[in-house]
């Protein structure tokens, strides 16, 4: 069977790194791939367990956390559908992965998935490309931690929150407003913008009562004004 056809049901398969692959690459990857469903609240690694596996992440959100010196969890980061998880040429997990959401993977192990690297150049520079850009968007969020207030990050956590779900969000018409359920609780927002939880709530209903959003639901969120959003986000 040709690789297009072995990827043909991927939802993720033009943002993955599947998608820049050539055919030959395709098959080289699906020899060694098998999907994987964890369900929400499962821990798919534990951070200093031997790193045995990774992947593409194809549908639902998992967060990358640490433990402080007194036993805390800390949020570091989010993964969405196109991700990748998990890391090549180390040998235990930095982080603990855990499903935020009911999850699916097509998970490949890691020292095969390394050889395979090693035979595919080409395949080594896009997963270098992305690791990059990961590290790209680490360093913004440090800087958004650092400079920005909090109706900032609210702002912009909540327009990256829409358009990494805008293709599974709900919109009543084409170009009408996007509705998306939040993966993390509000405790998890504020662990992860550094906030604590009585200022994200306060800075949400801000934005309600100024029309910007709405708050049908416990978790859900509707982005009425996405411009009035984003020039909350930016700067005074």
């Amino acid at each position: 069977m040709a690789a297009s056809e072995i990827c043909a049901d991927c939802a993720v398969r033009d943002q993955a790194l599947c998608g820049s692959l050539s055919d030959e690459e395709l098959t080289a990857l699906n020899q060694l791939g098998r999907r994987q469903t964890i369900a929400r609240g499962d821990t798919f690694v534990w951070a200093g367990d031997d790193s045995i596996v990774c992947g593409n992440l194809l549908a639902g959100v998992l967060k990358l956390s640490a433990s402080t010196a007194d036993g805390r969890e800390q949020i570091v980061g989010l993964l969405y559908p196109a991700d990748f998880v998990g890391q090549p040429y180390v040998d235990s997990a930095a982080f603990t992965i855990t499903a935020l959401t009911d999850a699916e993977l097509c998970v490949f192990p890691r020292k095969p998935f390394e050889r395979v690297l090693e035979d595919h150049v080409r395949m080594e520079r896009l997963l270098l490309q992305r690791t990059f850009a990961a590290l790209t968007e680490a360093r913004s969020r440090m800087l958004m931690l650092a400079r920005q207030s909090a109706e900032e990050r609210i702002a912009g956590f909540l327009l990256d929150m829409a358009t990494r779900t805008e293709k599974t969000g709900c919109r009543g018409a084409a170009d009408g407003p996007v509705t998306f359920d939040l993966p993390l609780t509000r405790g998890q927002i504020a662990d992860v913008l550094g906030l604590t939880i009585e200022t994200v709530s306060r800075q949400l209903t801000k934005l309600k009562t100024a029309g910007i959003i709405a708050l049908p639901g416990a978790r859900a969120v509707t982005i009425r004004d996405r411009e009035a959003l984003g020039a909350r986000a930016e700067p005074a």
